[in-house]
C-alpha cells in the first residue's frame, strides 16, 4: 500500500511538472453573504468556485498561479465555510488610466509544492472607496485601504488526488490619511501593518473544522 501511494505521487508530479499550464485545483462552495466582515461566514445562495490555476513553473517547486473566485473564509471554532470573492481578490486601478479602482476578477498568487505540502500566498488590496473632500471646510480624507495577505497550507492526498486545506494565516494591514487641524500638522496619517480586529494585533492563524478539499483538474 505504501509503495502504491509513492507511485501515485510520482505519477502526479510528472503530470504536474510535465504539463503544468492549465493545471488547476478547485473548491466549490457559496459566496459569503457579508464579504467585507472577515468574522462572518454566513453563506449566500450564489454558488462559486475557488480556483487556483498554474500559469508558470518557476522551478525548484515554485509556481505562479492565477486565482479566480476568491478563497474560503475560515473562523476558528466555526464549522461554516463561505468563499470570500471580494477582499481576497481586492481592487486595482491607476487614477490616470482607470479612474476609480475596480474590483478584480482574478489575482496572482505564488505557490510552493514539495510533493506533499502545498503553500500558497495571495496579496490583495481592498478599498471602501470612501475618499471625500470638503472645499468649504478645507477637509479631505482618503479611502480606507486594507492590505491583505492570505497564506494557505494544504496537504496532498495521493489516493483522492486532492489537496486539503489545513491552515490559513490571514493578516490585514490598514492605511488612511486625513487633513490635519493646523498648518503645523497638515496631514494625519494612519499606517498599521496589522489591524485584523484591533490596531496592532497579530495575524490570525485559522484552522478549519469542516473539511476543505480542492480537487485537481
Amino acid at each position: 500500500m505504501k509503495v502504491m501511494q509513492v507511485l501515485i505521487v510520482i505519477v502526479f508530479l510528472f503530470l504536474f511538472h510535465g504539463s503544468v499550464y492549465g493545471t488547476a485545483i478547485v473548491f466549490t462552495g457559496f459566496q459569503c453573504l457579508n464579504a467585507i466582515n472577515p468574522q462572518d461566514t454566513s453563506v449566500s445562495n450564489t454558488p462559486i468556485q475557488s480556483r487556483f490555476e498554474v500559469v508558470e513553473d518557476v522551478g525548484e517547486g515554485m509556481f505562479r498561479l492565477n486565482l479566480t473566485g476568491g478563497i474560503p473564509r475560515i473562523v476558528n471554532n466555526n464549522q461554516n465555510i463561505c468563499i470570500d470573492n471580494v477582499t481576497a481578490l481586492g481592487y486595482s486601478g491607476i487614477a490616470e488610466v482607470d479612474g476609480l479602482p475596480a474590483p478584480l476578477q482574478s489575482i496572482d498568487a505564488t505557490a510552493y509544492f514539495s510533493g506533499k505540502d502545498l503553500v500558497i500566498v495571495i496579496n490583495s488590496l481592498f478599498t471602501d472607496l470612501s475618499a471625500r473632500r470638503d472645499s468649504f471646510a478645507s477637509f479631505f480624507s482618503t479611502s480606507n485601504i486594507f492590505a491583505i495577505t492570505n497564506t494557505l497550507f494544504f496537504e496532498f492526498n495521493s489516493l483522492t488526488f486532492s489537496f486539503r486545506l489545513n491552515k490559513l494565516i490571514h493578516n490585514r494591514g490598514y492605511t488612511q490619511t486625513t487633513s490635519g487641524s493646523t498648518n503645523f500638522i497638515p496631514f494625519l496619517e494612519t499606517v498599521l501593518p496589522s489591524f485584523n480586529d484591533i490596531p496592532r494585533d497579530k495575524p490570525r492563524i485559522l484552522t478549519p473544522i469542516s473539511s476543505i478539499d480542492y480537487v485537481l483538474e
